[in-house]
């Protein structure tokens, strides 16, 4: 293998084609269900599934087989599959590739000149909604095998699923695999390039993912608005109920989850881990997000994290739960509040849950404790949206562990990075249950201020590249 050759070759096809692929991908706002009720009549799911596949067929990859299954009422899934290219006999093994289309929706604050469906390459990024998050992957998957193959490099057989609902839970991605039974084979190694990146200077092993139970909470105390100076005081305010009964969960002081059963014992190889990534990576694991500023007495001051501890910081991060509130209803426009006291109010709640938690008995947990015994006699209601387990990654083998350190030194020049991640991958806990034996390459290109959900979402293609050819000669490595 010349792995100059290699990054060379990959560069190419992404500065001649994949830029281009990607900024018309990104033009599409193939929301995922849970964001589009109405997906199957605006068709824009399948638009970005058939898009890509056709671009897979024209790469004209010797062997491949491709298939887009879609099951009733179900998203669809681009199926691919290459055969091994190593000699008959050798006890061959699957390489698994992942990757997923629907995206996340617009969200606000986009800098002037970008915008969610607008894509703009600027100084090497490529801005815009799923650029990074992760339409780049079916094209980086293919764009990795084919570099191989103009080295002459044998590879194992590889398949790819591509999904359109990950960004909902992954809710169609189960039926599908159990849809193509035994067509996946005996899967050894994964490779999913739906992660994250601790910096853009070397390859980073995704180690841990947080699991996630999302739902509404509401508190109704009226049938319909009042005047506030007629009936507060006397009237319980709902906002207030429902800070109350969120009490029970988080200490609104530190942000800490009070519940004992949404916290695990954190295994020691991810403490250590920890402590080596944050000497690596510094204050950026905290400095790399968009702090607000404002001035207090002529003082230019800077909103602060949780912690400055670089290890506390990962750990809080990737080990711990912790709540958001992503959304709210009840609460009329800021220009249209009058003085009413409002007759109920509702939050989008998402739990991140630790690694080792399971999704399925917390959300029940979160549900009762929410629930039960309601200030004033309310209605205060739970409902439940998702809930996914976290993942925490299997031993590395040596000869994987190799590979990888191999591929980062050749492609970045550094060592590979371990790092979990506080986001969620629901695949990795049905792939690992699945094929326990297998290794997983979880990795990606959202490094600091690349903001996956967010606004100016963006993929860092100098890094994009190099990961790409980090895969492949990671897949290249790969034993018999």
């Amino acid at each position: 293998m010349d792995p100059k050759r290699l990054v060379d070759d990959v560069s190419r096809v992404w500065d001649e084609d994949l830029v281009g692929q990607l900024s018309s991908y990104v033009e599409i706002p193939a929301k995922s269900p849970a964001f589009d009720a109405a997906w199957a009549q605006t068709g824009l799911l399948d638009l970005v599934v058939q898009r890509a596949a056709d671009w897979v067929i024209a790469q004209r990859v010797p062997g491949l087989t491709l298939e887009i299954v879609r099951l009733p009422g179900r998203t669809p899934v681009l199926f691919f599959e290459v055969p091994s290219t190593r000699p008959q006999g050798s006890g061959d093994p699957t390489v698994l590739m992942y990757g997923h289309l629907d995206k996340q929706p617009e969200f606000s604050g986009w800098r002037s000149g970008l915008g969610p469906w607008t894509p703009a390459y600027l100084d090497g990024l490529l801005y815009g909604r799923g650029s990074a998050d992760d339409g780049y992957a079916v094209y980086a998957s293919i764009t990795a095998l084919q570099a191989l193959k103009r080295q002459g490099l044998s590879h194992p057989r590889i398949v790819g699923l591509i999904e359109t609902s990950e960004e909902s839970g992954s809710p169609d991605l189960l039926p599908t695999i159990h849809a193509l039974g035994d067509r996946l084979g005996t899967v050894e190694l994964v490779v999913c390039l739906d992660s994250g990146a601790g910096n853009y200077d070397q390859l980073w092993l995704t180690t841990s993912l947080r699991g996630m139970a999302t739902g509404v909470l509401k508190v109704e105390i009226l049938t319909e608005g009042v005047h506030s100076g007629d009936a507060s005081g006397l009237v319980p305010s709902s906002f207030r109920i429902l800070r109350h009964v969120l009490d029970r969960l988080e200490d609104s002081a530190t942000g800490r989850l009070l519940p004992s059963q949404f916290y695990c014992e954190i295994p020691p190889t991810r403490v250590a881990q920890a402590g080596v990534t944050a000497a690596l990576l510094g204050d950026l694991i905290y400095k790399r997000f968009p702090w607000a500023h404002h001035n207090c007495g002529g003082s230019d001051l800077v909103s602060l994290p949780t912690t400055t501890d670089p290890t506390e910081g990962l750990l809080r991060r990737t080990w711990m739960p912790a709540l958001s509130v992503t959304g709210a209803e009840g609460f009329p426009a800021l220009a249209d509040a009058g003085n009413v006291l409002r007759p109920y109010t509702a939050f989008k709640l998402s739990l991140r849950l630790p690694p080792l938690v399971e999704a399925g008995q917390a959300v029940q947990d979160l549900k009762r404790l929410l629930e039960d015994n309601a200030p004033y006699q309310a209605r205060v209601t739970f409902q439940i949206d998702g809930a996914s387990s976290g993942w925490n990654a299997p031993e590395t083998t040596p000869w994987f562990e190799t590979a990888l350190n191999a591929a980062s030194l050749a492609q970045f020049g550094s060592p590979v990075g371990h790092i979990g991640q506080g986001g969620s991958i629901p695949l990795m806990a049905m792939l690992s249950e699945g094929f326990p034996a297998a290794q997983m390459m979880v990795c990606g290109v959202l490094g600091p201020q690349s903001n996956a959900h967010g606004p100016n979402e963006f993929l860092h293609v100098p890094y994009a590249k190099r990961l790409t050819a980090a895969v492949a000669q990671v897949i290249a490595s790969m034993p018999a």
